[in-house]
């Protein structure tokens, strides 16, 4: 009697992007960036960001939201790693990696994901800074190591990236109830046979789905390992759009280097095994997944090896219709970015679609660069698809080191967060930067935007009640 409605989710979501225009402006963008190891989300108004008189300055951040309550003596807790926003813009999901941790204790990956759901206005109240009063709920992540998240009405579809006490060993990805913030489902990725992909043999054999009394295989505790490459570790989701109607998720697999594409709609009628295709290799393990516009390509990082000391320096562009039937071409494209050294890392960490479907910008993290790709010359496969490549400088000198990324709605700004880890309760040291797109330079710059941040978004309206 529940599956109607899970996928009646996917029709709403769709429909909800035609009721963008009917929504409530505000006066300014915001950007929301992940605090990450400092565990709070920062709120930057764009305009100010954007004044001469506060480049170099932390004068655009307007509040300070906290994505856990404080500890009974007073510590921050949490590690936010990603944001989402719902389709009205109304209510931001943050996943704590490792679920309510303090970042100066953690020292062991494999900690237990919450999510985080946040009201934006009051994310945006100065009067709230430093506070949890935009905090509604926290859910929790249904396992281990959260990285991904893709909000449908009802459901928040989470990705898992580790296991229990583990860098390594996950094959799972949760379906919560946004209301609730029950876990009413769970996907399962299998570790062998057809469509699967190992880069370790031999490779447990572990049965999927999962019937207890069986027993877990053995997972590493540390990395790195070369038993790595048998789990998928799935990091970042994406919804993309068949020709054939049907919604698509989308995960990018760390563990074992790849992009899965998996049944949405079975996945809602409470199917756990639901990947319609052999899995696609990319050049290594992938963390950031966008779908354009129009839901045809999914652009996808090869960021690490979990594995091996290797770091990616490409994006792939998966075409969703190829990729679903199994056909060659699935990964339509592979693009090297932010060198022009084949055997030099970039570390690629996220990407983002301008508006019109025509350009990925990448953040390049080693490299401490943002390209600029063009959809059309890598579709062809013409050299020079990395159309611009757009150096980024912190005023104190230090390598930028960018993660997140996001394009304005007006195809305008990308916005990038970076900054590397710094040690727990150091001062805010993390940077927002801020790229003209049509000049293809850096223009602003906020200081102070936490501890290694990672993901974020941008709030450009919120749906009146």
């Amino acid at each position: 009697m529940n599956a109607p409605r899970w996928s009646m989710s996917i029709q709403l979501a769709a429909a909800g992007l035609l009721l963008l225009a009917a929504a409530s402006a505000l006066a300014d963008p915001f950007v929301l960036a992940t605090g990450r190891r400092d565990p709070r989300i920062y709120a930057i108004d764009l305009k100010a960001a954007l004044s001469p008189k506060n480049n170099d300055t932390p004068n655009a951040i307007v509040s300070r939201s906290h994505s856990s309550p404080r500890h009974l003596d007073g510590r921050l807790l949490g590690d936010p790693a990603n944001i989402v926003l719902s389709d009205d813009q109304r209510t931001a999901f943050v996943m704590n990696h490792h679920g309510a941790v303090d970042n100066a204790e953690f020292l062991q990956h494999g900690g237990r994901a919450s999510v985080a759901v946040m009201n934006v206005r009051k994310m945006l109240d100065r009067r709230l800074d430093d506070t949890s009063a935009a905090l509604e709920h926290v859910f929790d992540g249904g396992w281990f190591g959260g990285v991904g998240l893709v909000i449908l009405p009802d459901l928040i579809v989470a990705g898992y990236s580790e296991n229990w006490l583990s860098e390594d060993g996950s094959n799972r990805i949760g379906l919560i109830d946004r209301r609730t913030g029950g876990l009413v489902g769970q996907i399962e990725m299998a570790l062998v046979g057809p469509g699967t992909r190992q880069l370790t043999s031999p490779c447990p054999s572990f049965p999927v789905p999962f019937v207890s009394p069986t027993p877990p295989p053995v997972v590493p505790f540390l990395s790195l390992d070369l038993a790595f490459g048998c789990w998928p570790d799935p990091e970042g989701l994406a919804l993309a759009h068949g020709s054939d109607g049907r919604t698509y998720l989308v995960s990018g697999n760390a563990g074992t280097e790849d992009v899965s594409v998996m049944d949405l709609d079975k996945a809602l009628a409470g199917g756990k095994v639901v990947e319609v295709a052999p899995r696609i290799p990319v050049q290594s393990g992938p963390f950031g997944i966008k779908a354009s516009p129009n839901g045809k390509f999914v652009a996808v990082t090869a960021r690490e090896s979990n594995r091996v000391d290797f770091e990616g320096n490409t994006i792939s562009i998966i075409d969703i219709d190829r990729a679903r039937q199994g056909l060659s071409g699935g990964e339509a494209a592979r693009v090297r970015v932010g060198t022009d050294d084949a055997g030099a890392g970039a570390r690629p960490f996220t990407v983002a679609w301008t508006p019109d479907g025509r350009s990925i910008v990448v953040a390049n993290f080693r490299t401490n660069n943002v390209s600029v790709v063009d959809l059309a010359l890598a579709l062809a496969g013409k050299p020079g698809a990395e159309v611009a490549r757009i150096p980024l400088v912190r005023p104190d000198g230090r390598p930028a080191r960018p993660k997140g990324i996001a394009v304005t709605s007006d195809g305008r700004y990308a916005v990038v967060s970076g900054g590397a880890r710094q040690p727990p309760n150091a001062p805010a040291s993390g940077t927002v930067f801020v790229i003209d797109l049509r000049t293809r330079k850096q223009v602003a710059t906020v200081t102070g935007v936490g501890n290694d941040p990672y993901g974020l978004t941008i709030v450009d309206h919120v749906d009146d009640d």
